[in-house]
């Protein structure tokens, strides 16, 4: 079959696209998840998560997505149909998407919390910013680090993407880049760089192939289910499939680390600021960057 990823039309399986393994046999065995962290540079944990939270967060979601009209009127919300002319959205922060109780409940959950408490062996924190996405048609995530987005703490953070519903292919699931976070000239370049105090665009590429001619490796992906989950760090280069479909894909991206470790102050807090600094006038083109860098 035929992935699309930014705007290329790739063979899937195939020389520049496979499939992520499965890390969901290790759950319980810390030493055997960190060898697989390692390795790989990303964990997929199948049905980590409450399913019908899950679903239950979708259904509250979706709800709202229907009163403010972007859903196809008619239409069943939970299966997310896209209004005529619909576009998507980035709800990071405060919103009444990110506000549900049911939402609240899953970045929080003791499945997730004693998940990473297991794998850090320590208490745990979560950002009090989150990131929601709501992703139309036709629209897709670059390749990029999380590290230049977050990077004034620990490096150790993890991300979890949490994908509320099912997402096939067709909706643009996550795809991580295999060996990126071995990547050592990318990560002493691009991999240093922080949007705010930098001013650069902060996707790497949006061409999957080039990154794939260049540094090697593969893009890797798979179908999810409600429950699903990937754990990855700051260095695991990601982005995700083209969603292709007529439906929204939501899905969340949540940070967790250590209790102890210092934190990013730009997602802590009340109120956190976030990005203050990185769209204020005149952004520097990735390519540029890169040009600079030698990357």
């Amino acid at each position: 079959m035929t992935l699309t990823i930014g705007k290329r039309d790739l063979d899937y399986p195939g020389p520049y696209t496979g499939d992520l393994r499965d890390a969901t046999p290790l759950l319980g065995d810390a030493d055997a998840l960190h060898q697989r962290l390692d390795d790989d540079g990303y964990l997929l944990l199948r049905g980590l998560l409450n399913r019908d939270l899950v679903l239950e967060t979708r259904r509250q979601m979706t709800s709202i997505l229907a009163e403010d009209g972007a859903l196809e009127p008619g239409t069943d919300p939970l299966e997310a149909v896209v209004a005529q002319g619909g576009r998507g959205n980035f709800m990071g922060g405060e919103n009444r998407l990110t506000q549900t109780e049911g939402f609240g409940r899953l970045v929080a959950s003791p499945e997730v919390m004693g998940f990473f408490e297991g794998l850090r062996g320590g208490p745990i924190r979560t950002y009090d910013y989150q990131w929601l996405r709501v992703v139309a048609p036709g629209e897709f995530t670059g390749a990029h680090y999380d590290i230049v987005y977050m990077g004034r703490g620990t490096p150790n953070v993890l991300t979890c993407w949490i994908p509320l519903g099912a997402v096939p292919l067709e909706h643009g699931p996550l795809c991580v880049l295999s060996g990126s976070h071995r990547l050592d000239r990318i990560k002493a370049t691009y991999g240093k760089m922080d949007v705010d105090r930098d001013h650069v665009v902060g996707w790497f590429s949006t061409d999957p192939k080039e990154v794939v001619d260049q540094y090697g490796g593969q893009w890797l992906t798979t179908e999810f289910e409600p429950g699903d989950v990937m754990v990855f760090g700051m260095y695991t280069m990601h982005g995700s499939v083209t969603n292709t479909s007529d439906r929204y894909r939501i899905s969340s991206d949540t940070r967790y680390q250590l209790a102890t470790e210092p934190v990013d102050d730009r997602w802590v807090g009340r109120q956190p600021k976030g990005h203050y600094a990185w769209t204020q006038g005149p952004t520097v083109p990735m390519e540029e960057a890169r040009a600079r860098w030698g990357v």
